[in-house]
């Protein structure tokens, strides 16, 4: 579908809608932006399945990109808007990135060093292509994106849901307009369906017996019907593959990152340094990482709030500036060192950036919190004389959900102490403030009768007033049994205990004195993933549920724990 655009800006030259054949003879479209100027320019590349004509109106980064010298080449990913071909997410990125890269190397405005830009699904192209080794890709800048495929389409072993509404409001407009099928033909038409249809939608089950996608999707219930340790995901992972790239790669997400927060953007960081000989500062392998205070999205990273927390005027960051500098470093004059620390995090409850040469941050003590029969969480581990354990009944009827669904972000959970099906531990209020920044690390041994179950451990930080903040993505809190353990059997005794881990719990937040930390445990907290129905069968294609004890241990011989990532205080920037 072509659009027809405004004339550019009398210093912009652009050309609309040129053809970019792929290996196989499929024609992607794309709009290239350049200075009105002779000459041949860098490139920078960003793909979208979000229509290019969007891109100019609703970001400044190619307008700020052409004004420092760039041709920036915006592009319909296959299948989308003006390009042809068939919309397959994802699976097609790779070589169709690759060549689209390999093209904008050797056109007459170019002069053959190439960038890549962009934040989601534009990230996840990025890496993609990186990873099928385009020679002439010098940097790029992927924020807010995936690693692997069990944590991005699943979390924990737990289907994500909030690929529906990306499926049912993001991407089927378009394919409804390219099939001249009935239905939403628009984002904001999209949008007033999801608001009547998404108890529906969401609620269903089995998954694979929702027919709203049905002719149009067929990717959405394929992705379902693969578990997250299927080798048919092995064209998603990007881990191993690291060393298939030497671009300058500057990491970028938030602590808020819609359902599977930081944890794409810190391994990429981490495979790559280590594809790299695991110098003793990012600098020497060209890469850099960020992590913001923030919820998803490029207006996120200019804004001081996420959710219902506030944070300091330094919590907003020029996103294109920063882009920009890591190009001009790294793809219009490599000769140019790259200044200021690789590593910047933002310490939440402190506001203020920390500097370092690598990730984790040097100098991070593990500090260990037991938890204990008086729902306390020690550094005392429990006694043979305290109560061995603590349990809930967690029925999939009637779940523990997220009060804040529809808005990502850290929001006052308070409430969700009154519910007999959460556990709660927390500390004593602390006598100073305690920085917390990297992996927290959970482990719990449990018991129960059920087949199967999810278990969520969540990490707030509860003030004097009773506040009780959230402080990272649900993805990196939910815990599916079976995922780790097989499937259990159903002759599993109550006193059968095994153990389930948490080691991504990400997060930077200062504890202030007289503050609480306060860990819950549930197991549900929908509707962010699929429902476990604790049968023992999967949801994709059974619907019946059962309730059940389940145990959390905490005696000497099981001594369940969180263990904290601690900076020892430093005086702020």
């Amino acid at each position: 579908m072509l659009i027809t655009l405004p004339p550019a800006p009398a210093a912009v030259v652009v050309d609309y809608n040129v053809s970019v054949p792929m290996r196989d003879g499929v024609q992607l479209r794309a709009d290239v932006y350049r200075p009105s100027a002779e000459g041949r320019f860098p490139v920078l590349v960003y793909r979208t399945p979000y229509g290019k004509h969007e891109v100019p109106r609703v970001y400044t980064t190619v307008s700020r990109a052409v004004a420092r010298g760039y041709a920036v080449v915006v592009q319909d990913v296959r299948g989308r808007y003006a390009s042809a071909g068939t919309f397959d997410p994802y699976r097609q990125e790779g070589r169709d990135g690759y060549d689209t890269i390999e093209w904008a190397a050797v056109q007459p405005w170019s002069n053959g060093a190439i960038g890549s830009f962009g934040l989601s699904y534009p990230a996840a192209v990025q890496w993609l292509a990186a990873v099928e080794s385009p020679p002439h890709l010098r940097a790029m800048v992927p924020a807010m994106t995936f690693a692997t495929p069990s944590q991005f389409f699943y979390s924990g072993g737990a289907w994500d849901l909030s690929w529906a509404y990306w499926t049912a409001v993001n991407i089927l407009p378009d394919l409804r307009v390219r099939a001249n099928r009935d239905g939403p033909r628009t984002e904001d038409e999209a949008r007033r369906a999801w608001a009547r249809d998404e108890a529906r939608i969401l609620g269903q089950r089995p998954l694979l017996a929702l027919t709203d996608f049905a002719g149009l999707a067929p990717w959405y219930t394929e992705w379902m019907r693969h578990a997250p340790d299927d080798p048919w995901w092995d064209w998603a992972e990007l881990r191993g593959r690291y060393g298939r790239t030497s671009a300058a790669v500057l990491n970028w997400s938030g602590w808020h990152d819609e359902a599977y927060g930081p944890s794409g953007a810190i391994t990429n960081f981490l495979g790559v340094w280590a594809s790299r000989g695991a110098p003793t500062d990012a600098r020497e392998a060209r890469i850099a990482l960020i992590l913001g205070p923030w919820v998803h999205g490029v207006d996120a990273t200019r804004r001081t709030r996420a959710g219902d927390r506030a944070f300091a005027p330094n919590a907003a960051v020029d996103y294109d500036g920063i882009v920009l500098d890591w190009m001009d470093r790294h793809v219009k004059d490599d000769s140019l060192a790259m200044t200021g620390a690789p590593v910047r995090v933002y310490l939440m409850g402190a506001n203020q950036w920390i500097e370092a040469p690598r990730w984790p941050i040097p100098g991070i003590q593990a500090d260990t919190l037991y938890l204990r029969s008086d729902r306390r969480l020690a550094a005392a581990p429990p006694a043979d004389r305290d109560a061995p354990s603590s349990a809930f009944t967690s029925d999939p009827a009637n779940p523990v959900r997220d009060p804040y669904h529809a808005a990502y972000g850290a929001h006052d959970l308070r409430a969700l102490t009154a519910r007999a099906d959460v556990l709660v531990f927390e500390t004593a209020p602390l006598a100073s403030d305690v920085d917390v920044v990297g992996a927290l690390h959970a482990e719990l041994f449990v018991s129960t009768a059920l087949r199967d179950v999810d278990l969520y451990v969540k990490v707030l930080d509860v003030a004097p007033d009773g506040t009780a903040f959230n402080l990272m993505s649900p993805g990196l809190e939910v815990q599916r049994a079976s995922a780790v353990l097989g499937r259990t059997e159903p002759s599993r005794a109550p006193e059968d205990v095994f153990r389930l881990t948490w080691s991504e719990l990400l997060t930077a937040n200062r504890f202030r004195a007289g503050h609480r930390l306060r860990v819950m445990v549930m197991g549900a907290y929908q509707p962010h993933f699929s429902l476990n129905l604790q049968t023992g069968a999967s949801e994709r294609d059974s619907s019946r549920t059962l309730a059940g004890r389940i145990t959390v241990w905490h005696d000497p011989t099981h001594r369940s724990r969180v263990v904290l990532p601690v900076l020892p205080l430093r005086a702020p920037r």
